[in-house]
């Protein structure tokens, strides 16, 4: 059974297997606060999740045009910085093919 720490409105703010300073209410696994905790957690790492791909994409292209200014070099980045913008890049064309709707016929 975890141990909890509690904030001033006694809600569970802390989560350890172990007691320790300011951990020394146990609570049962399935007690409805320590659901609130993890759900309260997950909320919060998946607003954080939901925003990282706008971050990628806002840092590709800002490589993009840092390289476009000259102010870097493509080659000056780590291979496995290259490589993983090349194989986006290659994925970011074959989907734009198929997803051209609009042809010029």
């Amino acid at each position: 059974m975890p141990f909890v720490k509690r904030d001033q409105h006694n809600l569970v703010i802390a989560v350890s297997q172990e007691q320790g300073p300011g951990f020394s209410e146990q609570l049962a696994k399935d007690d409805p606060a320590l659901a609130v905790f993890f759900t309260g957690i997950t909320s919060a790492a998946s607003s954080l999740h939901a925003t990282d791909q706008d971050l990628i994409r806002v840092l590709e292209d800002v490589v993009d045009l840092l390289i476009a200014k000259g102010l870097i070099l493509f080659t000056e980045l780590p291979v496995d910085a290259q490589q993983k913008i090349m194989r986006r890049q290659q994925m970011r064309t074959a989907i734009g093919n198929t997803l051209d709707l609009i042809s010029e016929d």
